[in-house]
C-alpha cells in the first residue's frame, strides 16, 4: 500500500543536488546504533545528506560498530553528526565526581574524533538520554564536557529531549540546559517525534525546519525513533507494523531501520574534510 509512495520518494532522490534531496533550508538524515555497513550508504544517500557518527559505544550496546567507517561515510557523500554517548545520572554520585568525569569523557570524545579523522572544530554531541530538569550533578558532567570539548579544540553540542516532561513541571530538556549553560556556546539536536509537530516516519522532499520541533534554536530536530515510542506517537500512522522506520526502497526485512532528523545544513557536524 506504501509503494507508490516509496516509488516517488525514490525517484525524487534521484533528483536530487549533490548534497541531497532537500532544495531548501532544511536536509533529511538518519542515525541509528548499528552501523549499516558500506554496502547500504548508497542506498541510504539517496535519500539522506547526513548520518549520525557514534565516536563511543551507544546506549545499551556493548562495541561501536562505527569506528573506522568515517572515510567510507564521507566518500558515500554523507555528512556527519558526531555523537558521543554521555554518563547516566545514576553513575555521577556528586558534584565534584559528576565534573571530573565530564572532563574526563571530554578528553574521550576528542581523542576519539581525532582517531577517526574528524577536522578540529567538528560540533560532537552529548547523547543526554534523561529528560527533565537537569539536576546538580547532571549539570557539572554537561558544564565539564562542553568546557573540554571546546578547550580541545572542537565544538559542544548537546542532543536531548525536545518535549515537555510531565512528570517535572513541563520542563524541556533543552530550555533547562541552555538556561543553566553559564554562557556557554552549545549546539542543539532535540528529538520530539510526537505527531504533531512530527511528520512521523516521512522523508518529505522539502524537510520541516529544526524549529518547527517546538524549539526555536534548534540546529537539528530528531523527529522521528525506530522503534516509535507508542505512549506519544499515537497519531503517528506511517510506521511499518514492526514499528519501525525505514527509508524509501528499504525492506523491512532488512533490518535497516533509521531514525530520521531535519537540520539547515547537510553536514550539521561539519565533519567532512572535502
Amino acid at each position: 500500500m506504501r509503494r507508490i509512495w516509496i516509488v516517488a520518494l525514490v525517484l525524487l532522490g534521484a533528483m536530487a543536488p549533490a548534497w541531497g534531496q532537500a532544495t531548501g533550508s532544511s536536509y533529511l538524515g538518519f542515525d541509528r546504533n548499528e552501523y549499516p555497513g558500506d554496502n547500504s550508504l548508497k542506498v541510504l544517500r539517496q535519500t539522506f545528506s547526513y548520518a549520525g557518527y557514534w565516536l563511543n559505544y551507544p546506549p545499551g550496546a556493548s562495541r561501536n560498530s562505527w569506528a573506522g567507517h568515517r572515510a567510507a561515510v564521507e566518500a558515500a557523500g554523507l555528512g556527519f553528526l558526531v555523537l558521543f554517548n554521555g554518563r547516566l545520572y545514576a553513575e555521577l554520585k556528586d558534584v565534584g565526581k559528576a565534573a571530573a568525569m565530564g572532563k574526563a569523557d571530554a578528553e574521550a570524545a576528542a581523542s576519539a574524533s581525532r582517531s577517526e579523522g574528524f577536522p578540529r572544530r567538528t560540533i560532537i554531541f552529548l547523547d543526554q538520554e534523561q529528560g527533565g530538569r537537569m539536576l546538580p550533578e547532571q549539570k557539572a558532567y554537561i558544564h565539564a564536557w562542553v568546557d573540554g570539548v571546546n578547550a580541545a579544540g572542537f565544538r559542544a553540542g548537546i542532543y536531548c529531549s525536545g518535549t515537555a516532561a510531565q512528570d517535572d513541571g513541563n520542563v524541556v530538556t533543552a530550555e533547562d540546559i541552555r538556561a543553566n549553560a553559564g554562557g556557554r556556546n552549545i549546539f542543539y539536536w532535540v528529538a520530539n517525534d510526537g505527531c504533531p509537530p512530527s511528520p512521523g516516519c516521512a522523508f518529505p522532499p522539502q524537510p520541516p525546519r529544526p524549529a518547527q520541533s517546538g524549539v526555536r534554536f534548534a540546529e537539528v530536530w530528531q523527529f522521528a525513533q525506530s522503534p516509535r515510542r507508542g505512549d506519544v506517537t499515537g497519531h503517528c500512522t506511517n510506521y511499518d507494523r514492526d514499528s519501525n522506520c525505514y527509508p524509501p526502497g528499504v525492506p523491512a526485512a532488512s533490518g535497516l531501520h533509521v531514525d530520521v532528523n531535519t537540520a539547515s545544513t547537510p553536514d550539521p557536524s561539519q565533519g567532512r574534510t572535502r
